[in-house]
């Protein structure tokens, strides 16, 4: 058993007292409310904002997880680009059901989405790529992720190999590589407030609607 100083893990807490959530607040549309909190982290200044923790189930049939980073937004879901031979992007070639959390501390605020996995269409990802720094668009093609490697040296060699290969040329998207939206069925805010008696809604989508509950902390 671990012994920890004299400020113990379980006596680290933070008392929470932002703006309520309450239903005459939600839109009924969530996008809107998810826009709302992500241009509040924005405007706060808050360390990787996009950032989101994505779980798919493993081949074993494990959940597995990771953080991506969110770059687009639109009636289709959340949008994020991988490497379709990576770990994630076989579980999702297996079974595209995933979920997400954005959590935003110093707001005290957290999303977490359900949903099923499409890929975006290549065109999507090719405009996306090119707009990527050089250096970025040099490691995709030179990580094979996921996979096992001989050591550091191998990875900073081959990406001296795809330098020289495409040195004064316009780097292409890698086959390999794309987009996927993450088209939520379900979407949970949660506010942080006093004493632990959170704030939680619920969407969850009914058709073209989303109904929304409130669920006890």
């Amino acid at each position: 058993m671990i012994d920890f100083p004299p400020t113990t893990l379980r006596d680290l807490r933070v008392s929470y007292d932002l703006d309520n959530l309450t239903e005459d607040k939600a839109p009924a549309d969530p996008q809107e409310l998810f826009e709302a909190w992500l241009e509040d982290a924005l405007v706060h200044q808050l360390p990787e904002p996009n950032a989101m923790t994505l779980g798919t189930i493993g081949l074993d049939g494990a959940p597995t997880a990771r953080t991506v980073l969110l770059k687009g937004l639109d009636a289709q879901g959340f949008h994020f680009y991988t490497n379709y031979e990576s770990r994630k992007g076989q579980e999702m070639a297996a079974n595209p059901a995933a979920s997400a959390v954005f959590l935003w501390t110093q707001r005290h605020h957290q999303v977490s989405i359900r949903g099923l996995i499409e890929k975006l269409p290549p065109a999507e990802a090719e405009s996306y790529f090119a707009s990527r720094p050089r250096g970025h668009q040099i490691g995709a093609w030179v990580s094979e992720q996921s996979q096992v490697i001989p050591g550091r040296e191998w990875l900073e060699a081959r990406q001296l190999e795809m330098e020289t290969r495409f040195a004064d040329k316009e780097i292409p998207c890698p086959p390999f590589w794309g987009g996927y939206a993450l088209r939520p069925t379900q979407i949970e805010f949660w506010q942080g407030r006093v004493s632990r008696l959170h704030d939680r809604l619920r969407y969850t989508r009914n058709g073209s609607n989303w109904k929304i509950d409130r669920l006890s902390p």
